[in-house]
């Protein structure tokens, strides 16, 4: 196998040919870092590249193998952390460089999860600041570019990640989710994103700082491959304000079963910000048709997301002022939204506003499995294309884009953003579903359904 068909085969197979002694983690982590010298430049997928460290852990899991009678899932594959999650001894900047020399001294329990499932850090990825917006264009930094087309983005806050994965720079990605922020990027990107549900990943060993709107989830290129890395980061962690039992099959097993015949609604507009530009629609229509040629019951109807919108902009906003960095060293964007901030009187009570609207969302699930759903409204922007706008119109632009994506996080439910095809223009087209609450399994089997129906696996950007 050459290298670039090894960088992109799936974090799976790659664990596989690791058992099989057919590779071994030193070979593959020097693919991949031999590939981001080559390619990052480019694409600004990496912030930090932890090089030596990567293949100081390559080497001494390489000398382990010959002798190793049991291995974790995942020993030797290579993944990316985004820089929004602490790694012990490593810079994390949440995409502001006046925080370049801010290196925690622990772990995230998403970090500790990973490595223990054998995988290798190969670097920090790059997020938009404080995983503020769906680009990733932090002053400060190159940008994340799309590596389908260099003139938009890969999206955000998540950007890098994605760009990273569908680039073939790494074999799979840890990323996280407070209004969109796996499933955009992923859409851009033309890879598999998963938010999972409230409660099913943790937050340790600090906590939740947005009444439950954020958690961590998966990139990939394979549906198993981003079920199995879900499987790796799932779980209670001692505690864990909310949480889940652990899934039983796992979300790996459930790949490799059918859904049976769905109830499944769609739409492909959010009133009152708006409906689908045609490639997002299209994504959806095309969707629904192989839905309904493989079985499953579809009809065209949504729950009523219009009381939602005012809540939720007042419990996300508030992200800036609880990370408590000043006002003077953040981008004009973030200043503005922490002019914004709400007092803890209102916050309360856009919580409480969020969580009514959040059941009778929920309440539609009573009678559908799976809600079919555009990811975005429109396209991916070009790189910069907002830069010259003043911050409220950025804003509503934001909000207008990615008005598809912040239901699941109000009402913790589960969503997953799959690849569907291209545009005009060389981009990714995707689809979002979304689940009943804690119903990941579900959403996995009829995503692993559609891929086999549809496969995207062989689909590389040229520039990879």
């Amino acid at each position: 196998m050459n290298q670039v068909d090894l960088a992109f085969t799936p974090a799976l197979e790659q664990a596989q040919l690791i058992r099989r002694r057919e590779v071994s983690p030193l070979e593959l982590v020097e693919v991949y870092l031999e590939r981001i010298s080559k390619l990052n430049p480019q694409l600004g997928s990496y912030f930090t590249v932890m090089a030596e460290q990567a293949i100081a852990d390559a080497k001494a899991k390489t000398e382990m193998l010959p002798s190793a009678s049991e291995l974790p899932p995942f020993f030797g594959v290579p993944i990316s952390i985004k820089d929004l999650n602490h790694v012990a001894g490593i810079p994390c900047n949440y995409g502001n460089p006046a925080l370049l020399n801010n290196i925690p001294d622990y772990d995230d329990g998403v970090v500790v999860k990973i490595k223990q499932a054998g995988f290798i850090l190969l670097g920090k990825t790059a997020t938009s600041e404080l995983g503020s917006f769906p680009y990733t264009e932090p002053t400060g930094f190159p940008p994340a570019r799309n590596p389908w087309n260099l003139e938009y983005t890969p999206g955000g806050s998540s950007g890098g990640a994605a760009a990273a994965v569908a680039a073939g720079l790494c074999a799979i990605a840890q990323g996280s989710d407070g209004g969109g922020s796996i499933r955009g990027p992923a859409a851009c990107c033309g890879v598999v994103g998963i938010k999972p549900s409230r409660g099913r990943v943790s937050h340790a060993p600090v906590g939740d700082r947005l009444s439950g709107i954020a958690t961590n989830g998966s990139i990939a290129r394979t549906v198993a491959d981003a079920a199995a890395l879900l499987d790796v980061m799932s779980g209670y962690i001692v505690g864990d304000p909310y949480w889940l039992s652990d899934p039983e099959p796992s979300f790996l097993a459930v790949t490799k079963e059918q859904p049976g015949s769905l109830r499944i609604a769609y739409a492909t507009s959010i009133p009152p910000l708006g409906k689908a530009n045609a490639n997002c629609e299209q994504g959806v229509l095309q969707t629904v048709q192989l839905l309904q040629e493989l079985g499953h019951t579809v009809e065209q109807k949504s729950p009523d997301f219009s009381g939602l919108v005012e809540p939720f902009q007042v419990v996300w906003q508030s992200n800036v002022a609880a990370s408590g960095i000043p006002a003077q060293i953040l981008q004009p964007m973030n200043r503005w939204l922490l002019a914004r901030t709400s007092s803890a009187g209102e916050y309360l009570q856009a919580v409480y506003q969020m969580q009514a609207v959040a059941r009778q969302i929920i309440a539609f699930f009573d009678s559908i499995d799976v809600l079919v759903l555009p990811v975005y409204l429109h396209s991916p922007i070009r790189v910069g294309e907002w830069a010259n706008l003043s911050p409220e119109e950025t804003f509503h632009k934001i909000i207008s884009w990615v008005a598809p994506c912040p239901p699941a996080n109000a009402t913790g439910q589960p969503a997953i953003a799959l690849p569907v095809g291209f545009d005009e223009l060389g981009l990714p087209m995707s689809v979002q579903l979304v689940g009943r609450p804690a119903a990941e399994a579900t959403l996995i089997s009829l995503a692993a359904q559609l891929e086999a129906a549809k496969p995207w696996i062989q689909h590389r950007p040229a520039l990879g």
